[in-house]
């Protein structure tokens, strides 16, 4: 069978495209990502995994915002050198996948920046995406972002409204109720995770009116995509629940490789990711409290207005949001984020005894990343990148209703 060539714009560590990977209908012909670690690891998949022998040149790092050198080629001081989209993408691609930075388009980052994000310049970002679509003019585009661009309106205009004027300028149509249509919840798909997404899918007007393009979009999110959807929630103790337990020890210790420990190693190599961060005794002892409120049935100590008490109570502060939440083992986790490269404590795992906060690899598999998935570079770096992903699971499970799509288009169109 043919496969479907496929363009990933702003990959990160490569989770969209692996979904598509694994569902052995597409072949990457090129990937865009401008920060290190995560192009690091995602030319490492695509060579070791997959078998992509040019990975190291088709997975270009670089500014997605320079784009005429993206397309015909640049050599750069710090990117170095490459021969552009133009010649790894050649006459013809079928999809492209990507999604901006979310950071601009987020809830928490708007409540923290004191413009609301109103200036960042990642607003934009789209743009360039955009740009890359009008050049290659592919059947479909996927655009992934966060909830939060529904409610972005970063120069006064809705951010999708924006979105839907430049794609309709290039000669595509997006649905027209992005909040009913197109905010899907992930873990409807296999994913251990609460996590809600925007997903657009960019259809190629070809000749067909903007009626014809609606009910073809509608009857992607409304029969394609949901065929798709699993028959039950998979839990957090599902996902991790038989990973090697990590206790705390009664003082920490020196690794060398790896650095100070506060918990038992696991067996294993290191480098696989299941090794606990440092946590302090305080913040261990806290662990243990709110973790056996839970399994005790008490649950006296999860509310807000506690949890604050808590928090306030060991750090002498006067925060009024809490840091602390206990995954639940019998539900999905809750969103994973790139904040935990920062902080864990809104992490914290199920088990009384562990004491603990998640690890990389625990992370990774509530991505839905395989356990033969190898993040390179720090630990802080590995969070970041599962954080910012795609669930690979619901990745793969988009990629079949993609592939459905164009089969349907290709009967259906006039």
């Amino acid at each position: 069978m043919k496969k479907i060539k496929v363009v990933d714009l702003f990959s990160g560590a490569g989770g969209l495209l692996e979904g598509f990977m694994q569902s052995g209908l597409y072949t990457p012909k090129a990937s865009v990502e401008w920060e290190k670690a995560p192009i690091d690891t995602l030319r490492h998949r695509l060579k070791t995994k997959w078998g992509i022998s040019d990975a190291d040149e088709a997975a270009i790092w670089f500014d997605m915002q320079r784009t005429e050198e993206l397309f015909k080629g640049f050599e750069d001081e710090k990117y170095g050198k490459s021969k552009g989209l133009d010649y790894y993408i050649g006459d013809k691609i079928d999809v492209i996948i990507g999604g901006p930075p979310c950071q601009a388009y987020s809830q928490a980052g708007r409540t923290k920046d004191e413009h609301g994000m109103k200036y960042d310049y990642r607003n934009y970002l789209f743009e360039y995406y955009l740009k890359t679509v009008e050049r290659y003019q592919p059947e479909l585009f996927i655009f992934e972002n966060v909830p939060g661009m529904l409610s972005a309106m970063p120069d006064g205009t809705p951010i999708v409204e924006l979105i839907k004027s430049d794609v309709e300028k290039i000669g595509y149509e997006i649905i027209e109720d992005v909040r009913t249509h197109a905010l899907i919840d992930i873990s409807d798909y296999g994913v251990p995770q609460n996590r809600k997404r925007v997903i657009l899918v960019g259809l190629k007007k070809n000749g067909n009116s903007y009626e014809e393009c609606q009910q073809f979009l509608t009857k992607f999110y409304d029969e394609m995509l949901l065929k798709y959807r699993s028959d039950k929630k998979v839990s957090v103790e599902e996902a991790i629940g038989n990973l090697p337990k990590a206790f705390p020890l009664d003082e920490p210790i020196q690794v060398k490789g790896i650095g100070k420990q506060s918990h038992t190693l696991p067996d294993g190599d290191p480098s696989w990711g299941h090794v606990a961060r440092f946590q302090n005794k305080r913040d261990i002892e806290i662990f243990g409290l709110l973790t056996e409120d839970i399994e005790s049935g008490r649950n006296e100590l999860q509310h807000a207005d506690k949890l604050n008490e808590i928090y306030n109570k060991a750090t002498g502060g006067n925060s009024k949001v809490h840091k602390y939440h206990v995954l639940r083992k019998d539900q999905p986790s809750t969103t994973i984020t790139a904040h935990l490269h920062k902080d864990g404590l809104r992490f914290i795992h199920y088990d009384s005894k562990q004491k603990r906060t998640i690890t990389v690899r625990e992370a990774a598999r509530l991505q839905s990343f395989p356990d033969d998935f190898e993040f390179l570079s720090t630990r802080g770096n590995q969070y970041k990148m599962i954080g910012n992903a795609v669930p690979p699971e619901f990745s793969r499970r988009l990629s079949l209703a993609v592939k459905d799509f164009l089969s349907y288009l290709k009967e259906n169109r006039k």
